[in-house]
């Protein structure tokens, strides 16, 4: 499809975030129109991160209950992943150093994005930026765990990067953005 016109756009739903059902004239390449409806969720961008330690050869994992997952069949609702959060008006990397120290405790200093993906574009508007940035011990200012306010409860976990990887393989850590990072770490060679 080649040109787009969005004919009409309602709001189903405005409680968390907004989801809309869209109706739009697509055109194809060979001029075939056609009318489509389908809905996108709207919860705004967001920035993910992987922090590593060089020398002990460990990461920084969070382990958080996430709902959607419960009721896909997560028993516990438990998720292992990488720190993050929604921009909310912030550049990428402004938003990732406050979510880092919120969650982990760690304030970390020299932030490199690697990549930005959409997670789930079929059906969710959100563009996430990746990260990666090398802690220290002594980088941790607090013990991090989240927002109250936010109704966090965040568990941090300091992880033998062998072990994470493992991990994937058994099915405790299956959160996406999470394995990309760590995939990337991988490929990198970064904790070789």
């Amino acid at each position: 499809m080649n040109k787009i016109k969005i004919l009409k756009k309602d709001i189903l739903s405005n409680n968390w975030y907004t989801l809309y059902k869209l109706t739009f004239e697509a055109t194809k390449n060979d001029g075939e129109v056609s009318i489509i409806t389908r809905e996108a969720y709207d919860r705004g961008n967001g920035a993910t991160i992987l922090l590593y330690n060089m020398d002990k050869k460990t990461v920084i994992l969070t382990r958080q209950f996430r709902i959607p997952t419960y009721v896909n069949g997560n028993e516990s609702g438990m998720l292992i992943e990488c720190c993050g959060g929604l921009l909310d008006k912030d550049n990428a990397e402004d938003c990732i150093r406050r979510e880092t120290e919120e969650e982990t405790g760690y304030q970390v200093s020299n932030i490199k994005k690697v990549f930005e993906a959409y997670m789930s574009p079929g059906s969710v508007t959100e563009l996430l930026y990746f990260f990666i940035a090398e802690y220290t011990s002594d980088m941790k200012v607090s013990d991090g765990g989240g927002l109250d306010h936010e109704h966090e409860d965040i568990e941090v976990l300091e992880l033998p990067f062998t072990q994470t990887m493992q991990m994937i393989n058994t099915g405790e850590i299956k959160d996406g953005k999470t394995i990309m990072l760590l995939q990337h770490l991988q490929i990198s060679n970064l904790l070789s």
